[in-house]
């Protein structure tokens, strides 16, 4: 069976079990009469997780919730202001920037990426083909370079030099045929803004993204903030802090507070952000909310629409794909209690 056979037929195992599990917990969750989000917090960190922030942001009203530990070994109590490593959110920030250069013609959607990173021809399956919407976008069939055994979360290696590890393997699918979600695509626009601006993409969200929304709370990178600030992290199994494991790679390297991570979403909802021709840019090739998971830290960003409520739950505790579904039932429940309180 080929290493691309064997992924996805355990991709398909997990994700079958998931659903199992799921829906077995959503089958009890229909009955669940929720607390106060106080009260969900509390029980999720005397449960699974160890420290807790939730951002609420409704008809234009702030609310800040934090339960258990910022930092367990010194009994620090969580801050609803902390900073967070916000892992996949980040690739929202890469979208937006990516929107503005093609905006302002530096980038055309329908460009190649044999075109914009030349040196991939006889590398990446398909490079011909392969267009700069299809990797935003997720429909590329690029492979998920943080399965292939010679990744390294912690290393501040280039980005091609990490996009090496998936060198000469056969793509997931044919270009523009479906979508799945590759966190090489967004390795790959990294470079690509980079090379397009002549400069960092990172100096680019700041000038373009976090200055004007005022954003004084979001980073780029790990690097930029001091280290005292950042809420520690905690992988299931690992007993340590593992808040200094570093990740500089595009699409998951950004650290902002709750409150930051709201008000980016937002603006990049209702307007603030674009001009009416950038909304429509990004309208056709991303998504309004997302999940991020790093080693120690994982995230959620929501707007909901029928109760016009942006949703940002922090945890800094991460596991195995299953934690999801506590993830998920914890976010549900404050949700629904949040519904209850209208």
């Amino acid at each position: 069976m080929k290493h691309s056979q064997l992924r996805a037929l355990t991709h398909l195992i997990v994700g079958v079990t998931l659903v199992f599990v799921f829906l077995c917990g959503c089958s009890k969750d229909l009955f669940y009469i929720p607390g106060s989000i106080e009260e969900e917090m509390q029980k999720a960190v005397d449960g699974k997780f160890d420290g807790m922030i939730v951002y609420v942001n409704q008809s234009g009203k702030s609310s800040f919730y934090s339960a258990g530990f910022n930092n367990r070994e010194e009994q620090t109590p969580a801050d609803p202001h902390d900073l967070f490593k916000i892992g996949s959110i980040s690739k929202l920030y890469i979208a937006a920037a990516c929107t503005k250069l093609i905006a302002s013609g530096a980038l055309d959607l329908e460009q190649k990426l044999v075109d914009l990173i030349p040196e991939v021809v006889t590398h990446i399956e398909y490079a011909e083909q392969i267009t700069l919407r299809m990797m935003i976008s997720h429909r590329s069939g690029i492979p998920e370079f943080i399965y292939e055994p010679g990744f390294n979360g912690g290393t501040t290696e280039s980005y091609l030099t990490t996009a090496e590890l998936i060198y000469d393997k056969a793509a997931d699918f044919k270009p523009n045929k479906k979508y799945a979600y590759s966190n090489t695509n967004y390795l790959l626009l990294g470079e690509i803004l980079d090379r397009t601006l002549g400069y960092s993409h990172h100096e680019f969200i700041r000038n373009e993204i976090l200055i004007p929304l005022d954003l004084d709370e979001t980073y780029s990178l790990y690097s930029e903030v001091d280290s005292n600030q950042v809420m520690s992290g905690y992988l299931k199994g690992w007993e340590p802090d593992i808040k200094s494991w570093d990740h500089t790679r595009p699409g998951g390297s950004m650290i902002a507070t709750a409150e930051d991570v709201g008000t980016f979403l937002r603006a990049l909802i209702d307007g603030s952000l674009f001009s009416d021709e950038e909304q429509a840019i990004y309208s056709s090739v991303y998504e309004y909310e997302h999940t991020g998971w790093l080693p120690g830290y994982t995230s959620i960003a929501r707007y909901h629409s029928d109760i016009d409520t942006i949703v940002i739950q922090f945890v800094n505790t991460s596991d195995k794909e299953w934690f999801w579904l506590e993830l998920e039932r914890v976010y549900s429940r404050i949700l629904k209690s949040l519904e209850k309180g209208l």
